[in-house]
């Protein structure tokens, strides 16, 4: 028995699953010819995790074992990056693969109503012949119904509660008890061990690891505290002791930042002061270890039904997270590197070589266009983002030469009032514009200023690569904005 690919001018015959393993075709891009062909796919996601707090990609102290795995007998993605990062509107931006302006969830409003219209990747993989499950955290709007695209829904009411939460399962309103994360992965559990006849698509999207928040009338969230990173009870104490790693623009007033220094009534100016403490950072990190050992018992299960290789997984977060970068915490609104920078791990043996490393600029609107080509769906032409599968098998050129970020003004913090940006990132480049800030743009040299602490706008020696970075920004808008999503 074969199994038939077929690529772009080019046809390949290639054996049974340890074939692929081999590495003896390069397979690229893919398109399944049959139901038997199609892979399960489960697509962990995980609220402000960043790209530097697991243990495979280097955090000193950091146990995520299980998250590593799927790391390490798959592909670790360096450069990965949401290009919104609050949120609902990343969250959107995962589902259609399309950019924010272009979707219309712009903010963390309540955006209940529009979630029901988007145009989704599960959708499509219905119409491909999946079963769809949805489990967590929709965190678009304090609606929990059941959204387009999904068989199984077990959702969260808006942001949820960490003890003892209230599921939406299937249109039923069921009381829980325990651990939020805990709840949630028995109930991705339960779909997992269940009989499916279809190939099947579990979306798990946790609540951790967000704080506890109050949801205002208006569906917006107040500011945290810091004490509401609430790890469970088994993981109080995990890492104490522990000297939390900074990076060199930590915990420091930002200079050259017109942006950051402005005075805001109420609040001291950035600094030390101001960034995240030592144990908001452990309580944070205390959250993860519930979710890696929820990915374990996914794993567990799948190995144990015999779906492990047969499974592609996606482990991935919505945007990063500040700890104390600029004096910046409990933030993650703006375009600096640890707001927008991801972790992405991907496993699907048949297709990727354990320790697989890729370098290359992805985005959060990849995700969608990559999962429909590994289904054999069709890629809807509103997609923006990048199918990635060339990249499973070979390491090949740029998928992108430049890459767009967008934040649009709100009131939510203060802080963060009235700074809408317009931002775009090449390898070795990255401008701010400020939309609602004059005279407040920003630049960086991303090769010799990794952590972006000199701004160098009005820098002659950087005034060409400046005229080029503006020229590709209103490039970058006007594809931005696209053809839009309409229901499907």
């Amino acid at each position: 028995m074969h199994l038939r690919l077929i690529f772009p001018g080019t046809r390949a015959i290639l054996g049974l699953a340890l074939a692929c393993l081999a590495g003896a075709v390069a397979l690229a891009p893919l398109q399944a010819a049959s139901a038997n062909l199609q892979p399960n796919i489960v697509f962990i996601l995980v609220d402000d995790v960043r790209w530097d707090d697991l243990g495979v990609t280097g955090h000193p102290f950091v146990k995520t074992p299980h998250i590593d795995r799927i790391a390490k007998e798959g592909a670790l993605f360096r450069n990965v990056f949401a290009t919104t990062v609050i949120c609902s509107p990343s969250r959107a931006n995962i589902l259609t693969g399309v950019q924010t302006r272009a979707h219309g969830i712009v903010d963390n409003t309540d955006r209940s109503a529009a979630s029901h219209r988007l145009a989704t990747f599960p959708q499509g993989l219905q119409r491909a012949g999946y079963e769809t499950a949805f489990v967590g955290k929709w965190h678009m709007g304090n609606d929990d119904s059941r959204r387009p695209g999904f068989d199984h829904w077990v959702c969260l009411k808006g942001q949820g509660s960490s003890f003892d939460p209230e599921l939406n399962v299937n249109g039923k309103a069921v009381n829980t008890k325990g651990y939020v994360t805990d709840v949630l992965g028995d109930q991705a559990l339960e779909f997992l061990k269940a009989k499916h006849e279809k190939p099947f698509l579990l979306y798990f999207a946790h609540k951790a690891v967000h704080p506890e928040s109050v949801q205002r009338a208006d569906g917006s969230l107040s500011d945290p505290t810091l004490s509401n990173f609430i790890p469970a009870d088994r993981h109080k104490t995990l890492y104490a002791g522990a000297k939390v790693p900074r990076r060199p623009n930590a915990l420091s007033a930002p200079t050259g930042k017109p942006a950051l220094l402005r005075e805001i009534p109420g609040l001291e100016p950035l600094g030390p002061k101001t960034g995240s403490s030592d144990e908001v950072i452990l309580n944070r990190l205390r959250m993860l270890a519930a979710v890696d050992e929820s990915t374990g018992k996914l794993l567990q299960a799948l190995e144990a039904t015999g779906q492990l290789d047969r499974t592609l997984i996606v482990f991935t977060s919505d945007h990063g997270y500040f700890y104390g970068e600029h004096g910046l915490s409990i933030e993650r609104r703006l375009a600096y590197e640890e707001g927008i920078r991801i972790p992405l791990f991907v496993r699907y043996p048949p297709l990727i070589k354990a320790g697989t490393r890729r370098n290359q600029m992805a985005l959060t609107l990849d995700f969608a266009p990559t999962l429909l080509e590994v289904a054999g769906a069709p890629i809807p032409a509103v997609m923006q983002g990048k199918s990635l599968v060339p990249l499973f098998a070979q390491n090949g050129p740029a998928l992108r030469e430049a890459i767009f970020v967008e934040h649009f003004s709100e009131n939510v913090f203060p802080r963060t009032r009235k700074m809408g940006y317009q931002a775009v990132r090449t390898e070795a480049w990255k401008y701010i514009h400020y939309v609602d800030l004059p005279d407040s743009d920003e630049l960086y040299d991303l090769n010799r200023d990794p952590y972006e602490m000199r701004n160098l706008i009005a820098s002659a020696g950087a005034a060409a690569e400046l005229t080029r970075l503006k020229a590709e920004l209103a490039r970058q808008l006007q594809s931005a904005a696209g053809p839009g999503t309409k229901s499907n």
